[in-house]
């Protein structure tokens, strides 16, 4: 019994012993301080620097750029080569601002850091160049028309009884602007629940029959605007009887408005959650009420953006109310008789007549069609916007 008792305490002495042996944590400190204190410091070179963070060196590098390749293409345009264009002076000054850059960022930088500030140069250069093509377009537009604006009666009367040289204190293009308006919503009134359903259909539904329809309007979208006029005039006009009239140009508009819809409608119902539907149908809703008021509630904004993109595609087309309505130059509100202008038509005879004046007008009419897609372009995101803040 004695040398038992013996052998249990000396092993409880030897498993205590090993416990405190691992639980102390002095040598470990000490290996730990050892080592901390015999490994060298880290060179800056070896600490990654963040590729959005710029320095002083980055600014001087950019502008440094810009500077020189903008010397080097006046020298070029001006002493040295045969070119002329302020459009070719801006193409060789971006290629030459972009050799500049790389030569200057791969002098002090990694090349990681360098392709990164190449394409980001790249990238807002393309912004720039897209951004000053419209800048410049609705510029140009507004520069050329703004001596018609300026008088009152170019949008309170309409060009009955006035000629190509009268003055500008004479007619207007408020028969234009009217029947703008008239033909553009009538095409809205037809393709904005058709585009809508055709991509209820082809998300919500489905089957072998949503991919051919989708095929189809895929197709669509890219139709000449020329032969979607032709279409209505042979169906409509020389098939039926029916004269050129504004409700035959607003069926040629809304072909080439349906596509645009229900490609864009389709792209926006992808995007509601699916998770919204299963609980929608997990409370009971049929697939119907499902749709009405969960889907297309949700969907609001984007179905607004598909219809100011349906409508700034249809109210500019010139070539299908050329062939379906005619052009006057009386004010008339009727669209189901008598030919009916608008504004890209009024603009396609101004421009073409020959006339300074007459050409003035044509791009007066051109700045208030802009003014009028600016309108309902900023009227349609405050509606979507209120609509899905209740």
């Amino acid at each position: 019994m004695t040398s038992t008792s013996l052998t249990v305490a000396g092993a409880h002495r030897t498993i205590d012993e090993d416990v405190e042996r691992e639980s102390s944590p002095q040598p470990r400190r000490t290996v730990v301080r050892s080592l901390a204190v015999e490994r060298p410091s880290d060179p800056a070179s070896d600490r990654p620097r963040p590729l959005r963070a710029r320095t002083f060196d980055d600014y001087a590098g950019l502008f440094g750029s810009l500077a020189a390749s903008f010397a080097l293409c006046w020298v070029i345009y001006v002493f040295v080569l045969p070119f002329s264009g302020l459009i070719g002076f801006f193409v060789l000054w971006y290629l030459s601002f972009i050799a500049f850059y790389v030569a200057v960022s791969a002098m002090s930088n990694p090349r990681p850091l360098v392709v990164d500030r190449v394409a980001s140069a790249v990238i807002s250069g393309g912004a720039l160049i897209t951004g000053a093509a419209l800048v410049s377009t609705v510029g140009f537009t507004f520069l050329r028309g703004y001596h018609a604006l300026f008088h009152l009666n170019f949008l309170t009367k309409d060009m009955a009884a006035v000629g190509p040289q009268d003055p500008l204190n004479k007619g207007g293009i408020l028969h234009a602007i009217v029947g703008s308006l008239i033909e553009i919503g009538i095409a809205v009134a037809i393709t904005l629940p058709l585009g809508v359903g055709t991509a209820v259909y082809m998300v919500e539904i489905g089957g072998r029959a949503s991919r051919v329809v989708r095929t189809v309007v895929e197709a669509m979208t890219a139709l000449p605007s020329v032969i979607a006029g032709l279409f209505v005039y042979a169906v409509l006009i020389v098939d039926i009887q029916f004269p050129k009239t504004g409700f035959a140009a607003a069926m040629a508009i809304s072909v080439m408005m349906l596509p645009i819809i229900a490609r864009a409608s389709d792209v926006v119902l992808r995007v509601v959650p699916s998770g919204l539907r299963e609980a929608s149908q997990a409370l009971g809703a049929s697939r119907w009420q499902t749709v009405w008021r969960v889907v297309l509630p949700t969907a609001r904004p984007g179905l607004a953006t598909a219809l100011i993109l349906g409508i700034a595609r249809g109210i500019g087309e010139t070539s299908p109310v050329l062939l379906t309505s005619g052009a006057s130059t009386f004010f008339n509100a009727n669209p189901v008789s008598a030919p009916m202008n608008s504004l890209p038509l009024y603009t396609y005879f101004a421009v073409r007549s020959g006339e300074p004046l007459y050409i003035e007008r044509g791009f007066g009419a051109a700045s208030a069609l802009l003014t009028i897609v600016l309108i309902l372009f900023v009227t349609a995101r405050l509606l979507a916007r209120q609509r899905q803040s209740r």
